[in-house]
């Protein structure tokens, strides 16, 4: 399905090296976008610039503001004016009860997952509200809908990002500028398969056991691939996504509950 509004925009993709933010780039930039990606590993970046022709990349951690700004700079100077931000890059933070977790794990998730899309959000808005045209799409996790124990700074995190989101798409939509969020289920990656093998070790069972163990708080039992999460956000962006905004969308085949 052709996507209209997408061909000559502007797009900036964090997490952009890798998985879900790899496919996203791919599929912008197939469409015509002009893309501009952030990754904290200057490998994928690099591999990432060398296979997708066309697009540009900084080499960011977006837990730092100083690097953050130096992303915006070079993304200005690639792109121009930003039409789409694309906030993909998250780090899942420890794995721990919450007395078991430390205020420097605490401070970093909340400073990758919530602060750094912050930082982001309010340097492309003004230019997307004077030009009354834009859209900002966030990335969540099904758990917030859920809990998820042992894993609180991740979740509350992602917590803050939606409320950010709903506030910002009520700020924003008189502008004509939309915010949404993905809440992601399973997905089909390196973290995923690690999170796999983790627990098959943990309680001595294969990986296959430990995967079909975790699918089933999932209604499809169903692990979500990266271009469905790509292809939401496509659809965003694009002008059949011209009126949706202040949404939490879940493509997780239904996640009911994790323990």
């Amino acid at each position: 399905m052709r996507l209209d509004g997408i061909e000559d925009r502007a797009a900036l993709i964090t997490g952009g090296g890798s998985s879900v933010g790899r496919v996203v780039a791919e599929q912008f930039r197939a469409a015509g976008a002009r893309v501009h990606i952030a990754d904290v590993n200057p490998e994928f970046i690099s591999e990432t610039l060398a296979q997708i022709p066309g697009i540009s990349g900084t080499v960011c951690d977006i837990g730092d503001a100083v690097q953050i700004a130096a992303l915006f700079a070079g993304a200005r100077e690639s792109l121009g004016d930003i039409d789409f931000l694309i906030n993909c890059v998250g780090i899942a933070g420890p794995h721990a009860t919450i007395e078991e977790t430390s205020s420097a794990e605490w401070n970093r998730s909340i400073q990758v997952n919530l602060t750094g899309s912050f930082e982001l959000m309010r340097r492309v808005i003004p230019g997307m509200k004077a030009r009354r045209y834009g859209a900002i799409v966030n990335f969540s996790t099904a758990s917030t809908k859920t809990g998820l124990p042992s894993r609180s700074p991740y979740v509350a995190s992602k917590a803050g990002l939606e409320a950010l989101t709903y506030t910002a798409a009520r700020e924003l939509g008189p502008f004509g500028v939309r915010c949404n969020a993905i809440r992601p289920g399973a997905i089909n990656n390196e973290r995923l398969n690690e999170i796999v093998v983790r627990n098959a070790a943990q309680r001595n069972i294969s990986p296959a056991d430990a995967e079909k163990d975790l699918l089933r708080f999932v209604s499809m039992r169903t692990k979500i691939e990266p271009h469905e999460l790509a292809t939401m956000v496509m659809y965003l962006c694009a002008d059949t996504g011209a009126h949706i905004t202040g949404q939490f969308i879940e493509v997780s085949g239904n996640l009911e509950w994790e323990g």
